[in-house]
């Protein structure tokens, strides 16, 4: 087996903690069994880079019972669980994963899953499709298509189809409703705060905790910081999310009025730059700067690293940046997503619905993906519906359903009042 993981020792470890998240994982384990009857990725190599955690080797395992042949890399240099890594490599998984790779090591392992040249992609945060279009166009002809987990690759593959370069057709997994309801906001929201306190154990009751872009992320950061007792700041740029935010009970200001509030800040945005030198200037000593959006670009640590005049590691994942005048900084995570490189992402009864977008969105390219354009395409609403069907069904939730009667007046203009 071709692998690269950290150590194949870790695999028993590993095996437990997958079976602990599959616990919760209902409706990904519903789809695995009708995969394994029916086999619909049968002959299928999908090349997948995404943060190697226990609820993806539940995603691998349904994969695979649908038939797949799969090669698992990270999406992220910080967000391998070396144990799970091991445990999926002891099963007989190709794994090129290694937690605190350096960036060699992690476009190395990219290229390892392209190398068998893959008939689907599946991204968190567009990766191997940028690898593809970049340096291995040869690999698209035969590609039927990808898919792609979060915001930040979303944008990334609607700008490249924007500029009619998108060779083949995606599916932006993170624009069901399924996935970026749940998955962003409460995901997002409970799994960085415990990414923050598992690595500073600091209080959030009573602190100033600013929030760096309101989308469904930030929602979800800013919905568990005030749940905890901080006083919530949001930034935004967009008027309408800003407006959203207000009328959510936030304070809402620019980051340099923000700047000196602070005693947490966390990016959310997607985007580059939105903690800057400017910022750090008005910076209280000890304020913790931290980033949840996917790559490690929405903090400018190189104007961090140049207006400090020293830097030292005072606790994993914590960093501290010690500026001319004796205020401290601290950065977690290298500004890596925190809840990942601190915590454990994710908790899995949320990553179940956005898995399970997941492996019927690469059933659904097997069947379909001849016939699509090469441009980014959301998930069928009766795929999100039925997801949303079966995690209700799962948590023993029930709902009403329409009447013939109601049926008929929704799609009638006749009947009036």
């Amino acid at each position: 087996m071709d692998y690269h993981i950290k150590d194949v020792t870790l695999a028993d470890k590993g095996k437990l903690r997958i079976e602990w998240a599959e616990r919760n994982m209902p409706v990904l384990r519903l789809i695995r069994e009708r995969f394994a009857r029916e086999r619909p990725l049968k002959g299928i190599r999908l090349a997948a880079c995404l943060h190697v955690t226990t609820e993806t080797a539940s995603l691998v395992h349904t994969l695979a019972a649908g038939g797949a042949e799969v090669y698992l890399c990270a999406s992220n240099p910080l967000s391998t669980q070396d144990d799970v890594a091991a445990a999926l490599v002891a099963e007989n998984f190709h794994v090129f994963s290694i937690k605190g790779e350096d960036t060699d090591t992690y476009y190395s392992h990219i290229n390892a899953c392209l190398d068998p040249k893959p008939h689907i992609t599946m991204d968190d945060g567009a990766d191997l499709v940028g690898t593809i279009h970049s340096q291995r166009q040869d690999l698209a002809t035969g590609l039927i298509g990808g898919t792609e987990e979060t915001t930040t690759g979303v944008i990334r593959l609607r700008s490249m189809a924007d500029k009619g370069v998108l060779l083949f057709p995606v599916i932006a997994v993170n624009d069901s409703n399924t996935k970026h309801f749940f998955d962003n906001r409460y995901g997002t929201g409970q799994s960085t705060i415990d990414g923050i306190l598992r690595a500073t154990n600091r209080l959030i009751a009573g602190s100033i905790f600013v929030v760096c872009g309101y989308g469904w992320c930030g929602r979800g950061v800013a919905m568990r910081a005030a749940g905890m007792g901080a006083r919530v700041i949001v930034t935004e740029v967009d008027p309408l999310r800003a407006l959203e935010a207000v009328m959510d009970g936030y304070h809402v200001m620019p980051l340099s009025e923000a700047a000196p509030l602070g005693d947490f800040f966390c990016t959310v945005t997607g985007d580059i730059s939105v903690i800057r030198a400017e910022h750090y200037a008005l910076m209280k000593d000890g304020a913790i700067v931290a980033n949840s959006g996917h790559f490690n670009v929405e903090i400018n640590i190189g104007a961090l690293a140049s207006a400090a005049v020293s830097r030292r590691t005072i606790r994993d994942f914590v960093e501290e940046f010690t500026m001319p005048d004796g205020r401290r900084i601290i950065l977690l995570g290298e500004g890596r997503l925190i809840n990942l490189a601190a915590a454990e992402g994710h908790p899995s009864s949320v990553m179940d619905m956005s898995f399970a977008n997941q492996a019927l969105a690469a059933e659904y390219l097997v069947n379909h993906g001849k016939g699509l354009s090469k441009a980014v395409h959301r998930v069928p609403a009766d795929v999100d519906q039925e997801i949303a069907r079966l995690k209700l069904e799962a948590m023993g939730i029930k709902i009403d359903t329409l009447t013939d009667e109601q049926k008929e007046y929704l799609a009638s203009w006749e009947m009036g009042t």
